[in-house]
């Protein structure tokens, strides 16, 4: 069985000895190399240094010589195109550098659990593995996948749906027919992939809105503030963090707080918990959609992006039981399509679109229900 080829980018020789040891401990898993930083790390690609080209990176986000957020440009540059997955601390400066790094092109992340040097890193040993095999499985073997997932996805779908429309090059299932009132309110869920897919939603929202917009992406603690900030600075519609109690404004996006379950209740406030974890996560999208349906019934969109796991399926069942609108990603699209896959597969998702066509078609039905 081929193994899954792992280089390890870090400017401490401890660090990079013990992520090494301990994603090694994984049978499918060799390390064929290291990087002190950045720069030794493009120095060694120049050099052919390795003798094989790695299937997935980690990598440091703050080193001397070149960090995290430069070298994915270098490697942009000279069109290395090998997943990255940051390690980072949970410093401020740390969580913004990932925040970038996301937005250049990394896959994934993973906070170091006591900062730069974490002699306690094998505790999330288990997580770092298991993005080892998602960046590598869902990057591999692309040539013609969109070719071939557009087929087999095109077909599956026609199968159940009421109406296939084609619209130039973009296409739109609609499973469900729907008639869309007004709408008071959206709420969106990602997983793996979705700082990009939100960033690319968001940014095309119009100030004026209309709406208020909750989103929960699965983000460890500390990270979520960043992530928000960053949004809020390319965004024309407000994006903030939200926070326990905050009464809810139209445009404006609010982002659950890493390590919080969000909800909105019929006061049309924000309702953070620690109740425990759904599906493995907390904030869970499951959560938000579900508290949202009750406090808007059927004047509400919700949104299922790019995302590992079955988190925010029953929350699509239950939005639609309510009367709102639902909308998945496409899997063409999709860093990941396992969220948006299980929210399709309950049935009661009513337009499945393309990243590049969500924000359209939601800015549609807002309008459409105002006239």
């Amino acid at each position: 069985m081929k193994k899954i080829k792992v280089l390890v980018v870090d400017d401490s020789a401890l660090m990079r000895r013990i992520i090494s040891d301990m994603i090694k401990e994984d049978s499918s898993i060799e390390v064929i190399g290291t990087a002190r930083n950045g720069q030794d790390l493009m120095d060694k690609f120049s050099s052919n240094f390795y003798k094989t080209m790695p299937d997935v990176i980690t990598m440091d986000v703050e080193m001397p010589k070149m960090d995290g957020i430069t070298a994915l440009g270098e490697l942009k540059k000279k069109n290395i195109d090998i997943p990255v997955i940051i390690l980072s601390s949970i410093s401020k400066e740390g969580t913004e550098l990932t925040m970038e790094c996301l937005g250049a092109g990394a896959f994934d992340f993973l906070p170091k659990p006591s900062g730069t040097i974490s002699l306690d890193i094998d505790k999330v040993k288990v997580e770092l593995i298991q993005k080892i095999k998602v960046a590598y499985f869902s990057t591999s073997n692309q040539s013609n996948h969109t070719e071939a997932n557009s087929t087999a996805k095109n077909k599956s779908y026609k199968e159940v749906a009421s109406a296939y429309i084609a619209d130039g090059n973009t296409k739109k299932v609609r499973e469900n027919k729907f008639q869309a009132g007004r709408i008071d309110a959206i709420v969106m869920g990602a997983s793996t992939g979705g700082p990009k897919a939100l960033t690319s939603v968001i940014t095309e929202f119009p100030e004026d809105i209309g709406v208020p917009v909750f989103v929960v992406q699965h983000m460890p603690v500390g990270f979520t503030k960043a992530f928000a900030e960053r949004l809020n600075l390319s965004s024309r519609v407000k994006v903030v963090e939200a926070q326990d109690g905050m009464n809810t404004e139209r445009n404006v996006v609010y982002i659950a707080p890493g390590g919080y379950h969000m909800e909105v209740w019929n006061d049309k406030k924000i309702h953070l918990n620690k109740e425990p974890a759904i599906w493995g996560v907390r904030p869970a999208v499951d959560k938000l959609f579900m508290s949202a349906s009750k406090a808007y019934k059927e004047n509400i969109i919700s949104v299922v992006l790019t995302g590992m796991g079955k988190d925010g399926a029953e929350g699509t069942v239950e939005i639609k039981k309510n009367g709102g609108v639902t909308i998945s990603q496409d899997e063409s699209t999709c860093t990941i399509y396992g969220m948006p896959k299980v929210a399709y597969e309950t049935g009661k998702v009513d337009l499945v679109l393309a990243l590049d066509d969500i924000a359209k078609e939601v800015l549609k039905i807002i309008t459409s229900g105002r006239r």
